[in-house]
């Protein structure tokens, strides 16, 4: 449970956003159910217990990753009194797509070397073995809204009175959020509506492409941070920079004279030219003995503009000159929707000075992170899935920045992300099934042989307003999820993560429930406990005293992951399934084809993905200290401590000092801490 409520702001905000003639104090963006988040923001955000999970360095600056949602890691900041200078996000587009993380099948080790001589052979393709839902975009626009109008009030209430947010978007709802940011932040803090060209070209058969993202431009105050940076000339203008001087340098002539400017000039003879000037006689002098004067044929002065003093275009609301991540780029991390460096890196240097505060509060692969910790700025990332810590985590430590992982106890533990542990409840819920008679509220129903038919809820855990069962949320379940039930219902199930007094609710219940239909109330927390099953592994602890190393070495002897082996049945069986249909439908037309299921060797160690050792402490609780570590990246290579290796892993990892502890992540992301 929450230990309090943090509120966003002391008073309440009068609406911004006028889309008719008449000015309320009241919300005026008019779509369903945008009066209930009023009832959230009221309440204020929750503040959860969080957990010191690692630590890298000694972290003077107080960089965070914090695994959670935005709005409890807003709660956190605001309870410590943290506030960030600049924040940049990249949330959902409410597109309809899902979004998954490729999984591969490292390398076994024990055949490196049988591998390091067909290397030439390997099509890289066919290491991608199967893909993990992340997190599915797929919102409902009223749902979407009021989702987002939440979080903008909570990130709000931690920026800085000099601050500026950039919120990245795409066509599918960025209109609709471009108003809602006009009531958040007032329309007269809108800077600009940026368009960022991410691709050359889209094809799409009934309408023009869409290949572009929009990226809105705010600031809390008009007293705000803003530098002028600066864009790569063009080709045509870079052509007028046609003459050049003995030393090579280019030069386009530029105006001197001010005719026609307002504000007059200084009217004088130089070198028998006559003419109103834009600089006085001692500055064309000056000019003059520079060499940064050009005599026209023509008869006239002009000055000489070199293209190598120039610091660029100024940058305008238009980009057409940065790339999206390509396939070969070396600052890709696999990870889907990344966004490129650049990008992040024009909006950093453009919105805050060096030492502020740069958040990202939908963090994904990390960039706002990195590119903060590379322009010498403090960051503060969130993100609610393992995926995105993990990326970020290890991106961050390949360039030696230092570092907190928190994690928000917020309710139920997640597992990978919230996608995944939604599927993991429903399949631990005994009896839960689709029914086709209930609407899209209720997740299922559970067959009970008094009651019969059961409807059971569960709460959405990418939506913050559903953590809290308190009243508002039980009469949306009295007042309009029950009165659609089929009218056999006998009783209902209701799951919570978080209960403002359970005693009060169930008093609510009675006095304003359904006599007919009983209303059951279950903890979700508990739902979960105890089913946490941890990888098994084997290894082998070794003093070395070699020429090539003196210290410790460990080698893992096996590794096997049930949930990882479970999750390859799966995509074992449905391979299997979509072969024996298309076999069936194509018989006898000589196109069947053979499956080839993914295998995992008798030692498991292609499961692995990264080890770490800590030297620190033998208790498995303790906060994480990373003395050495290996990644193995998609190819079976190894980056050692950030650094990328064009050798194999052989199933070691060595260290300077005797480890006490060990992290192991497998390939689909869970860890599992070992005592050595």
């Amino acid at each position: 449970m929450a230990i309090k409520y943090v509120p966003y702001f002391p008073n309440t905000l009068e609406g911004q956003a006028l889309l008719d003639n008449f000015v309320r104090t009241k919300r005026i963006l008019r779509y369903r159910d945008n009066d209930k988040v009023i009832e959230h923001i009221e309440r204020g955000m929750p503040l959860y217990e969080t957990e010191l999970q690692e630590r890298e360095g000694e972290n003077p600056n107080q960089n965070l990753i914090v695994r959670g949602e935005c709005v409890s890691a807003c709660a956190y900041l605001k309870d410590k009194g943290i506030t960030v200078d600049l924040v940049y996000i990249d949330p959902p587009f409410a597109s309809g797509a899902d979004y998954a993380k490729k999984i591969y099948i490292r390398r076994n080790p024990k055949v490196a070397e049988a591998i390091r001589q067909a290397e030439s052979e390997l099509d890289v393709e066919e290491l991608k073995v199967f893909e993990e839902k992340m997190y599915g975009d797929i919102w409902d626009k009223e749902r979407y809204l009021n989702w987002m109008y939440e979080n903008l009030m909570a990130i709000k209430s931690v920026m800085s009175d000099t601050a500026s947010i950039y919120v990245h978007l795409d066509w599918h709802i960025g209109h609709y959020v471009k108003v809602l940011m006009d009531e958040v932040f007032g329309e007269d803090n809108f800077r600009n509506e940026i368009i960022w060209k991410r691709a050359t070209a889209h094809s799409d058969a009934e309408f023009y492409g869409n290949n572009y993202d929009m990226i809105f431009f705010y600031t809390k105050n008009s007293d705000n941070i803003f530098n002028q940076v600066y864009q790569e000339y063009d080709e045509s203008y870079l052509k007028r920079f046609s003459q050049q001087d003995k030393d090579g340098r280019k030069w386009d002539s530029g105006n001197l004279t001010a005719k026609g400017l307002q504000g007059g000039g200084y009217t004088y003879t130089y070198k028998g030219y006559t003419s109103l000037w834009r600089c006085p006689k001692e500055t064309m002098k000056l000019l003059d003995k520079e060499g940064r004067l050009h005599f026209t044929k023509n008869g006239g002065i002009r000055s000489k503009v070199y293209l190598d003093e120039l610091k660029g275009m100024p940058c305008q609301s238009l980009w057409i000159d940065i790339n999206a991540v390509n396939s070969q780029a070396d600052e890709r991390v696999d990870y889907p929707t990344q966004k490129p460096e650049s990008l992040l890196e024009r909006i950093i240097k453009a919105s805050s000075n060096e030492s502020m505060v740069v958040a990202d509060f939908f963090g994904g692969s990390g960039v706002t992170a990195s590119v903060s910790h590379k322009l010498n700025r403090r960051f503060i990332h969130c993100d609610i899935g393992i995926n995105s810590i993990q990326t970020v985590r290890d991106r961050l430590m390949a360039a030696k920045a230092e570092f907190d992982i928190l994690e928000i106890k917020d309710g139920v533990s997640l597992y990978r992300n919230p996608v995944q542990t939604m599927e993991k409840l429903k399949s631990l819920i005994i009896g839960l099934r689709n029914e086709d008679a209930l609407d899209k509220f209720w997740e299922g129903s559970i067959m009970d042989t008094k009651c019969g038919m059961m409807p059971v809820y569960l709460p959405n855990l990418m939506d913050s307003s559903t953590r809290l069962l308190d009243k508002p949320l039980m009469n949306r379940i009295i007042r309009e999820a029950m009165p659609d039930l089929p009218d056999d219902v006998k009783r209902v199930i209701v799951y919570y993560i978080d209960i403002i007094d359970r005693k009060e609710i169930e008093q609510f219940i009675k006095e304003q429930g359904n006599p007919l239909i009983e209303i059951e109330l279950r903890d979700l927390k508990q739902v979960l406990d105890n089913v946490v099953v941890e990888d098994y592994a084997e290894w082998q602890l070794t003093e070395t005293q070699d020429n090539l190393f003196k210290g410790w070495q460990v080698e893992i002897i096996q590794f096997h992951s049930d949930r990882v082996l479970k999750k390859i049945e799966v995509i074992n069986l449905k391979g299997e399934q979509q072969v024996a249909q298309f076999n069936l439908k194509n018989s006898g037309k000589g196109k069947e084809k053979k499956y080839s299921p993914i295998t995992i060797s008798d030692e498991g160690l292609e499961t692995i993905e990264w080890i770490s050792l800590d030297c620190s402490t033998a208790d498995k609780e303790a906060i994480w200290h990373s003395n050495s570590e290996v990644k193995i990246d998609k190819l079976g290579y190894t980056i050692r401590n950030g650094i990328k290796t064009n050798e194999f892993w052989d199933a070691r990892i060595r260290c300077d000092h005797k480890p006490l502890r060990m992290k192991i992540r497998n390939i689909c992301g869970d860890e599992t801490v070992y005592t050595l």
